[in-house]
């Protein structure tokens, strides 16, 4: 096992998916992520969304550094968070809201369930 490693999306296999249909408000977002780290409920890696809006419900703790693109987090309350690159965030449990991709978004991950 590497001890330190750099967080790059070079050499890892991408996981593609889409959100569940149910929860997609508008667009055909498109999910690309490379999972750097998967132990004992610590994710963290690469996330990058295509255009789009999705219905969001975080039971995990997740810290967020957006390298580009646009993305605005809609609380259920309406409270809007822009996220643009050089921004860095915490999601806590408990945030109920929509995410809506506005311009294609890469992020680093760190997740912990």
């Amino acid at each position: 096992m590497t001890l330190i490693e750099r967080v790059t999306r070079d050499g890892v296999t991408p996981e593609v998916e889409r959100p569940d249909p149910a929860k997609v408000i508008a667009g055909d977002p498109v999910h690309t992520t490379w999972n750097l780290e998967d132990t004992d409920g610590l994710y963290c890696g690469l996330w990058q969304s295509t255009p789009g809006k999705w219905h969001i419900a975080y039971a995990e703790w997740e810290y967020v550094y957006i390298h580009q693109g646009h993305s605005i987090l809609t609380a259920h309350d309406g409270t809007l968070t822009q996220l643009r690159a050089g921004d860095s965030f915490i999601i806590r449990p408990g945030f109920v809201g929509t995410w809506e991709v506005i311009e294609t978004t890469l992020k680093d991950y760190v997740i912990r369930v």
